[in-house]
């Protein structure tokens, strides 16, 4: 019989579980690979992610994809499994998932905020591959960001996209959703990233996930776009963005103005724009565009992620960013604890309830582990016992 602690660590109100060995005398949790992500039921977001991973991320839909496309890795964490536990008359829904490392926010901002032309080429292309994958299974991910995308916690050169709280599924059955403009869902997602689309109160698109990506490879080359000091005035963000989308030039000359513009995201902006709201994507040439400027500053795409010190230019002076935030349906909570990090996670606001990860040994089969035993476990909160 193998007997189990469980450490409750309180920090800024967000709860963590690991699970250690009795007699460990190490670090507690240290090469658990899995997490528990734990949330009351009524929360949304949780309840969202699983719609996403139990259509979409089971593994052996993500083995078939990878295995017909020759890929060594795909950057969209695994469902393992999910279930309900209820005690005191408090019920939790919970998901067993991958554990992840660090996010690429935190490097990001220890880089000075840059991050070098390759490495976001390099991110760009990952990124790619992930979005044709969910979106080929009737997804949009609606909230692409550096806080999103997490290293594995094994390689450091594989990067993965998280938090699905805001995932749609745009083309159930196989049949896209028509545009339809709804005032209650103005400026959902993350506001300085956030599509037009959804500034206009849209359902999130194909088009948009890659007008958010571009956004995103924007900012980690130049260091900010040109409307973060206002981003508390969603109305000024959004027409920041349409003026953007007309002149596109004008826009990257805004963001580079000490450097020479990166033709590759002048590209890639012009095929985000010419793309019809229920258009699919042409992922082969966004791929070619961005493998194309590689060759332009003679790199190749060696997946290897090098986050050294950028060597981008001065760009635009450095501000502070104000704190970032989603704009919420009403009624509707924020999920700021990702998906895979067993860290500390700033507190989500409005929140019913804590959220919390539990970490997990390796085990060889999830399933045969079975909801029982990680209910038996999550039920005495000190003590459990594993057989």
């Amino acid at each position: 019989m193998l007997y189990f602690v469980f450490y409750q660590l309180l920090k800024c109100e967000f709860v963590i579980y690991i699970l250690a060995n009795e007699d460990s005398s190490g670090s507690v949790g240290v090469d658990a690979p899995y997490v528990i992500k734990v949330e009351p039921s009524d929360n949304g977001p949780l309840f969202s992610e699983l719609k996403f991973y139990m259509r979409a991320a089971k593994p052996d839909l993500i083995g078939a994809w990878m295995n017909s496309r020759k890929m060594d890795y795909l950057g969209v964490p695994k469902y393992w499994g999910s279930g309900f536990h209820e005690k005191g008359g408090k019920r939790d829904r919970f998901m067993v998932m991958d554990r992840f490392g660090v996010d690429l926010q935190k490097k990001f901002e220890g880089n000075g905020k840059k991050f070098p032309r390759k490495l976001v080429l390099q991110l760009g292309l990952r990124l790619l591959d992930i979005l044709e994958y969910i979106h080929d299974h009737e997804y949009v991910h609606a909230d692409i960001k550096a806080s999103n995308l997490l290293l594995s916690y094994t390689n450091p050169n594989q990067v993965y996209l998280v938090d699905y709280g805001l995932a749609y599924r745009y083309s159930p059955e196989g049949v896209p959703k028509e545009y339809k403009e709804d005032p209650k869902r103005c400026h959902d997602g993350t506001i300085e990233f956030t599509s037009i689309d959804a500034h206009n109160g849209v359902a999130p698109s194909r088009r948009g996930d890659l007008e958010i990506m571009g956004y995103c490879m924007i900012q980690w080359l130049c260091g900010r776009l040109p409307w973060e000091d206002k981003l508390q005035d969603p109305l000024y963000v959004k027409d920041s963005k349409l003026r953007c989308r007309d002149n596109i030039d004008e826009f990257l000359k805004s963001c580079f103005p000490s450097e020479n513009i990166p033709e590759e995201m002048k590209k890639f902006m012009q095929e985000v724009k010419a793309l019809g709201y229920t258009d699919k994507p042409n992922y082969a040439k966004l791929r070619g565009i961005l493998q194309q400027g590689l060759k332009t500053i003679g790199a190749t795409d060696d997946k290897k992620l090098d986050f050294g010190v950028s060597t981008n230019g001065t760009g635009p002076p450095s501000v502070k960013t104000p704190k970032r935030k989603k704009v919420e349906e009403k009624g509707q909570s924020a999920d700021e604890t990702k998906g895979a990090s067993a860290k500390k996670r700033r507190a989500p606001q409005k929140k019913k309830g804590k959220s919390c990860f539990w970490t997990l040994p390796i085990i060889t089969n999830i399933s045969n582990f079975g909801v029982v035993n990680v209910l038996n476990l999550m039920c005495n909160p000190f003590r459990s016992e594993w057989s």
